[in-house]
């Protein structure tokens, strides 16, 4: 796995981010819906932020004509940003999502990349990739079972996510506090 964090700017302004629809670039037609779902429900249990409805989102940018897969230019961002109220957006690919085979063996993949975007100036705040199969040696050895889909996501999401720096929860509080 691997991330950058911008060091020139103080993350803990984000507060209230929402959730573009992820880019899919594996065979697996339903893999960003699933993804997108599964980092919603991390970064609320991670305490990162508050995530605006998935559905309001959605609105949003059916209103503002938004071409699924295709570059969001930086007006854009903003005017989603201020429609939203939201300081950040998360943005996603799902590299791959599938099956690995080793010998008679088969297991579940995934690759992502997560980025945080802010919202006014367009720029990558925090960006992670990473790789997760339910290979391993204990499962390949006494035959257990590789977990699915669903679990590996969830794994490789909480963990991509568990690299960003999120300030601790009583100043996300008072942030939020001041917003009030």
């Amino acid at each position: 796995m691997n991330s950058y964090v911008r060091d020139d700017i103080d993350l803990s302004f984000i507060n209230r981010i929402a959730v573009l629809p992820f880019e899919n670039n594996s065979s697996d037609k339903y893999a960003a819906s699933r993804i997108r779902n599964i980092a919603i429900t991390q970064i609320l249990s991670l305490g990162l932020a508050d995530v605006i409805d998935k559905g309001l989102v959605d609105s949003v940018i059916l209103e503002e004509a938004v071409e699924a897969n295709k570059p969001i230019d930086q007006m854009t961002l903003k005017r989603l940003g201020q429609r939203l109220n939201v300081q950040a957006f998360l943005m996603g690919n799902v590299d791959s999502s599938g099956t690995v085979r080793r010998g008679s063996m088969t297991f579940p993949s995934a690759a992502l990349t997560l980025r945080f975007v802010d919202a006014r100036a367009a720029k990558i705040l925090w960006q992670a990739s990473g790789y997760y199969s339910g290979e391993t040696v204990m499962n390949r050895l006494f035959g257990l079972s590789p977990g699915d889909h669903f679990q590996i996501s969830t794994t490789l999401v909480r963990r991509l996510l568990m690299t960003y720096p999120a300030p601790p929860p009583e100043a996300r509080q008072k942030e939020v506090e001041k917003d009030l």
